[in-house]
């Protein structure tokens, strides 16, 4: 599989290290089997949503190239210089956008890495855990033969944090399963990874 270069790559390539000591010494998040990330092939890194910063966690723990598709309204605010410097794909919410998602299928047809968030946007509800999560990670882990590394997160974004967490589980792949079946694997695989990081906090 060849692999190419994506608008974006140089200035992750750039940034991210300046990006991930800053965040390591403010926010001080512990990072959980982050050697499950593969090196090589195309991958799907994905899990739950409650902060804008979200995404940093993942940068964090690998020194590979994200591209994370995000709602199209961050490129828009203070942080689009950020979202588009580094290789962010917008995602118009409101349709069902086929440009981003043919984005993220050629980033992953040429061996690279897509992060996202399948609960589709940040859970601000107090009595939800987990919102459902959306078919779009594994219809593209199904189209692509792209692992899926599930993830999940807990804590808060606060100065010298004492629970921020983020846990990876066991890479798998969608292979001969139904989008449905995979989509609850996904889900209960987050979930439970999460239950996990609250355990040990």
């Amino acid at each position: 599989m060849k692999r190419k270069r994506f608008k974006g790559e140089i200035g992750y390539i750039i940034l991210t290290p300046i990006m991930r000591v800053l965040f390591r010494l403010y926010y001080h998040p512990k990072i959980i089997n982050r050697e499950v990330i593969p090196k090589n092939g195309p991958i799907l890194i994905v899990g739950n949503h409650k902060h804008v910063y979200d995404q940093c966690l993942t940068i964090m723990a690998t020194k590979r190239v994200i591209h994370y598709m995000a709602k199209k309204e961050y490129f828009e605010g203070k942080l689009a210089w950020f979202f588009k410097l580094v290789g962010c794909i917008p995602v118009n919410r409101q349709i069902k956008d086929k440009d981003a998602v043919n984005q993220a299928l050629d980033v992953l047809n040429h061996g690279g890495a897509i992060g996202l968030f399948p609960e589709g946007t940040r859970n601000k509800t107090k009595d939800k855990f987990l919102l459902p999560f959306k078919f779009g990670t594994v219809s593209m882990a199904k189209k692509t033969g792209a692992t899926i590394i599930p993830f999940g997160l807990t804590g808060d974004y606060c100065f010298r944090s004492k629970n921020l967490m983020i846990r990876y589980g066991k890479p798998f792949q969608v292979e001969d399963m139904s989008l449905e079946e995979a989509n609850e694997k996904l889900y209960h695989e987050v979930e439970n990874l999460m239950k996990e990081n609250l355990k040990e906090s």
